[in-house]
């Protein structure tokens, strides 16, 4: 399969496990909030089979309250640096954060990465944190903030509104100084989205696909799932390994989730499948 150039040092396919360094995240309810716990959590992750780790303090899920710089530290820090001991060269780390300060601590504690939610717009020095650290930066879409996102989002047409957005946050990146090569592009399903913007984001992946950028799809365990379902979040896994296989059809390189394990084995039943038909 082909996929866009990148900096990241990975291969694509490839999952990213997340780490929620936080109390009150929707899927886990804060079981890894303390140290030693998400650096298990991390190693397990990857002896699983996760490339990448994301570690992240401060929970976005629909209503969640921000939470100070300095809280955020205290949460990530001592849990990338540990990770960062740990693994070696044998995974990446990502910290998932919008604040400056966190991205540029994080990075000099061993963090090879930025996932920023608001795709630089959180902060306005984080695209110089970025591109003075040469690093990947994933650049999502999200309506609002978390804390109002959910409240009646609206489109007009969902994936051209997405897709746009991200065309023009990679546009803003690059003449900030981060090299296009760097950029990864997430859609931000869960992000300000309905069930049916989600199922249609889903089905346009594609689109997103051809800003050519390698596509992160986060759809682990989301609230859609539930909906669909009629699942509580520790039972969406498979409703997860199912978005996994259908966004590696539609051209997604990057897969975050709770899930390794299951979703890896779903990425090799729709790669074989996909290559087959090539």
């Amino acid at each position: 399969m082909a996929f866009p150039p990148s900096s990241l040092p990975v291969e694509f396919p490839c999952i990213m496990g997340i780490v929620n360094v936080t109390p009150d995240s929707f899927s886990d309810g804060g079981r890894f909030a303390e140290r030693d716990a998400a650096v298990a959590h991390g190693l397990r992750l990857v002896a699983e089979g996760a490339a990448i780790v994301d570690v992240g303090g401060e929970s976005t899920r629909p209503g969640s309250e921000p939470v100070s710089t300095g809280e955020e530290l205290r949460r990530v820090v001592p849990v990338i640096e540990a990770l960062r001991t740990a693994l070696g060269e044998r995974a990446l780390v990502s910290v998932d954060t919008s604040k400056a300060e966190v991205a540029r601590t994080a990075l000099a504690a061993g963090a090879d990465m930025v996932n920023d939610v608001t795709a630089l717009r959180g902060d306005p020095r984080m695209a110089a944190v970025v591109a003075e650290a040469g690093c990947p930066v994933c650049l999502m879409h999200m309506l609002g903030e978390p804390r109002t996102m959910q409240d009646a989002p609206r489109y007009g047409d969902v994936v051209a509104d997405v897709c746009g957005f991200l065309e023009e946050r990679l546009a803003f990146a690059v003449s900030a100084g981060v090299a296009a090569e760097a950029v990864l592009l997430d859609p931000g399903i869960g992000f300000g989205k309905t069930l049916a913007h989600n199922l249609a984001l889903l089905a346009g992946l594609d689109r997103v696909a051809a800003l050519g950028r390698p596509v992160v799809l986060g759809a682990s365990r989301k609230r859609f799932l539930g909906e669909l379902l009629g699942a509580e979040s520790q039972e969406r896994v498979v409703g997860t390994a199912v978005t996994t296989a259908l966004g590696l059809a539609r051209g997604a390189a990057v897969f975050r989730v709770h899930d390794v394990k299951e979703n890896l084995q779903a990425l090799a039943v729709a790669r074989a499948v996909v290559e087959a038909g090539a």
